[in-house]
């Protein structure tokens, strides 16, 4: 159960409103028990007419609580799992910054939309209704001492075992499945958003009854996991059924001897009972639980790979980038991608690094960046060894614009601002000038507030570029990294794009990461790498 206890600390933040649900809980519970108490004490009397006050009060203090206990305890849960998402969001920003990598995003999606829901059960079904069960043990057993002590005694046990010995060991044998029902889901979810993103290629191959029958597959695992964790449900909600009918049938049998005053001794059983009828059922539910929120701990509570340093070091005013003898590999069984790389980038310069697939022109970026760190060597931003910098630092001085760099479904002004928050408006229209996409933007009937689409679909691949280059342009990089920018673009398109890059960074450093050169760069320097090497290409 540790994770749902780690879950239940990082809803801290929220300590007011889930304090105030609880309480309203807890009042409405002992109000109920007392309506119901209240209302067997007339029934025994067998006059209706007189109807104590303390029964006409009861009956609205009741409905008032029950509202009020709705109304605060969903606010509250709805908030505490808001924060937990965003707290997952930047744990998940901070391990992968440099993109997913391996993790699949249909998994990381269940883990931030799935595993975040399903903690809507420590809270609403386990810890409310164990606070219930903590305050109304001593309170009936102690009404219940008072006619027989016999009769305490054995309907406390019973009330123990539905209460909390039960959900216990339900929970406890809930674990393994749990975990199944979580991979489940999350398998699911993954083939799911595997088809429907590759739709155009299933259908182009045919294949859309072998991805069907792959969604089927991971249907039918779900559906055994959750048939299991429906009976197990069943099983625990029948059993705390029969101690409440146990109870009942206690007092019924010991109680003859009382007279009309066994009668609200029912009422009180029967409504103690069934303020904590499901927490057997949360036992079951406490085992997937459990499991999601390991999953959601796993991916945000990950080693961070390059963090901070404990004191960062201050930025220096120049932004020459200087590569020292760096060598680097992506893991120990591969082949170095460098291997003694040496380069200068003067600020204010212009280069060119041209080579094939897989000689390391990304991997240059992704160093530069400091989303992975070199295995010797070093690299200086402006003399500073970046390994010192706070990377939020280092990346407000190197921009980077690659082929596959995201437009949001948002508008072109929440898109751009996404560079400079701050960003005022006449800042927007310049970088969308420097970009020359300014008069296409203006004849939207939206302008700025114009959508998108997903991926920038709604524009042309130029424009969905040159948005994006707007929005480099308008962030405070010093140094610019463009990796393959004009892939996927036609040779005219790709043209007009690099002529206006060489007029709209004027004053910045640029590295051109590319395949081959089209003829119309402004380059200060040519550099080819090979052997792990940058080699002159070209002065």
């Amino acid at each position: 159960m540790s994770p749902l206890l780690r879950i239940l600390a990082l809803f801290r933040a929220q300590i007011f409103w889930l304090a105030l649900g609880l309480i309203c809980t807890v009042a409405g519970a002992i109000a109920a028990v007392a309506l119901s108490g209240s209302a067997g004490a007339v029934f025994a009397s067998a006059s209706l007419l007189a109807v104590p006050f303390l029964l006409r009060a009861l009956g609205p203090i009741r409905v008032v609580l029950r509202y009020f206990e709705r109304l605060v305890t969903h606010d509250a849960l709805f908030r505490a799992l808001a924060d937990l998402r965003v707290w997952f969001f930047r744990g998940l920003a901070v391990r992968v910054a440099g993109g997913l990598g391996m993790a699949r995003t249909g998994d990381v999606l269940s883990r931030l939309v799935g595993d975040v829901e399903a903690q809507d059960v420590v809270y609403m079904r386990i810890v409310l209704p164990l606070a219930c069960a903590a305050l109304l043990l001593p309170l009936m057993t102690a009404l219940l001492a008072g006619y027989d002590l016999t009769l305490a005694a054995i309907v406390g046990v019973l009330f123990v075992l539905a209460a909390f010995v039960l959900p216990w060991r339900v929970a406890q044998g809930a674990l393994a499945g749990g975990s199944a029902l979580s991979l489940g889901m999350s398998g699911l979810r993954v083939a799911v958003l595997d088809s429907v993103v590759g739709l155009r290629e299933i259908r182009a191959f045919a294949a859309e009854g072998r991805m069907l029958a792959l969604v089927q597959g991971k249907q039918s695992l779900l559906l055994a996991a959750q048939s299991v964790a429906s009976n197990r449900m069943a099983r625990a909600g029948a059993m705390a059924f029969l101690c409440g009918q146990a109870a009942v049938l206690a007092v019924l049998l010991m109680g003859r001897g009382y007279g009309n005053a066994a009668v609200p001794l029912v009422f009180v059983v029967i409504a103690a009972f069934e303020a904590v009828a499901l927490l057997p059922r949360a036992g079951a539910q406490a085992g997937s639980a459990s499991a999601a929120a390991a999953r959601v701990l796993e991916v945000a509570e990950a080693p961070v790979l390059h963090p901070d340093p404990a004191h960062p070091a201050a930025l220096a005013p120049g932004h020459t980038l200087r590569f020292e003898n760096v060598s680097f590999g992506w893991s120990a069984d591969r082949p170095l991608v460098f291997d003694g790389l040496s380069l200068d980038v003067p600020a204010g310069t212009r280069i060119a690094l041209l080579g094939p697939s897989g000689v390391g022109k990304s991997s240059l970026a992704a160093l530069a960046l400091r989303m992975t760190v070199p295995d010797r060597g070093r690299i200086l931003l402006g003399g500073v060894d970046i390994a010192t910098l706070a990377a939020v630092d280092l990346r407000h001085q190197i921009g980077w614009l690659s082929q596959a760099t995201h437009l949001f479904d948002d508008s072109i002004r929440a898109n751009l601002l996404l560079a400079r928050p701050d960003a005022a408006e006449d800042e927007l229209w310049l970088a969308l000038e420097q970009a020359q996409i300014a008069d296409a933007v203006r004849a939207l009937p939206d302008g700025l507030e114009a959508y998108l689409g997903e991926g920038g679909h709604r524009f042309s691949g130029g424009q969905a570029r040159r948005i994006v280059l707007a929005r480099t342009l308008l962030s405070t990089a010093k140094v610019l990294i463009l990796d393959e920018p004009c892939a996927g673009l036609d040779a005219q398109t790709e043209r007009e794009f690099l002529a206006t890059l060489n007029t709209a960074a004027n004053g910045r450093s640029i590295i051109l990461i590319a395949h081959r050169l089209t003829g119309v760069e402004k380059l200060d320097r040519i550099f080819r790498l090979s052997g792990g090497r940058a080699v002159a290409a070209a002065g």
